[in-house]
This record gives structure tokens, sequence and C-alpha cells, in this order.
């Protein structure tokens, strides 16, 4: 079996978590950061770990990369939804060693395999999916981490998270469709 075959099966496998069956709006929630998801694993179908590690546009950004971003990010927020921002880092006083840890979230580093990412990025989704269906109130909220993005003082809820998470999925889905029509002309749609 070769090794993009088994990445293949993995992007299809993992799409699948088991959570309580959900209605309404948590349902339509997790519908919409379902597609997205799988918008940006669908982009790595039939790659190599090599390929996925490739820079194919001027960006530092990679398949292998993205994927990995947007874990930490959806393991991150789910985290602030739990616990508050006492999780999440000042952003206004990271250091360069900080900025350097981060700017490898983006990489495919030595030892990282696609299979081995693509499976982190599902441990998260199924993380924050049976975070969805457990959370008592999405209402609950929690004021933002100190970030140079970020108005001082806002509060976010856990709804608004939740969107967060799924607008940002898609912004990345959207890059890494241009990354793989630059690598080898595959396209998510069309």
């Amino acid at each position: 079996m070769s090794e993009s075959h088994v990445v293949d099966e993995r992007v299809r496998s993992d799409q699948a978590v088991d959570v309580p069956a959900l209605e309404g709006e948590r349902a339509e929630l997790l519908d919409i950061l379902t597609k997205q998801r799988h918008f940006l694993r669908f982009t790595t179908r039939d790659l190599t770990d090599e390929q996925a590690g490739l820079r194919t546009t001027a960006s530092e950004l990679c398949l292998g990369g993205l994927i990995k971003h947007v874990t930490s990010v959806e393991r991150s927020w789910g985290e602030f939804i739990r616990k508050g921002p006492s999780v999440v880092p000042d952003f206004t006083s990271l250091t360069e060693e900080d900025m350097a840890q981060r700017a490898n979230e983006f990489r495919m580093l030595p030892g990282e395999t696609l299979t081995g990412v693509l499976a982190a990025y599902a441990d998260v989704a199924r993380r924050t999916d049976e975070l969805v269906a457990e959370l008592p109130d999405l209402n609950a909220d929690w004021p933002l981490p100190k970030a140079p993005w970020f108005e001082p003082g806002v509060r976010w809820s856990a709804r608004r998270v939740l969107l967060h998470i799924a607008v940002e999925t898609a912004q990345h889905a959207g890059h890494a469709d241009i990354i793989r029509e630059s690598l080898d002309g595959g396209k998510t749609m069309g």
C-alpha cells in the first residue's frame, strides 16, 4: 500500500466523529465546522509527506503546516472555552523564541508525517465536537486574551469562539486550495 493511499484513507476516515445526535444551533455549528474541516483535509488527498511540506507560493505556507496551524488554533480556542484566557498566551509579550515556535506551526518539520498531522487534527476535531455537545451554555463568555488584534475588554461567548474556529478553518481551506492547485493542479472543488 502506497503512502499516498494511506494518507487518502486517513483523509476520509477522520471525517466521522462520535458525538451524541444534536439538533438546532449546536447541530448547525458542527455541520458548518465539519464541512470546513473536510475541505481543508481534502486538499491533502493522494499526497506524500514531501508534497505536504512543499511551499508552492511566495508565502511560507504548506499544506501540512496549514493543518498543523488549524489544529493548534482549534485546540487553544477549545481550551479557552473550557478554562478562559489563562490558557492562552498574552500575544503582546511573545518573545522571539515564542514567535519561532509559532512559525513552526506552518511547516512540516523533520520526522512529521501527513498521516500524523491529520490524526492530530482528527483528535482535536473530536474534542471540539464533544465540547459543543456537552457545553452547558453557548452564551458562557470570557474576556479575550491580550493581543494586538483584539480590542481590550472584549468578551467572546462559546458560540462566538466556535464561529471563529469555523471562519479560520474556512480561510485556511482557501489557502490550502491555492497551494494544492499550485502543487499539482488538484482542486478541492470544480
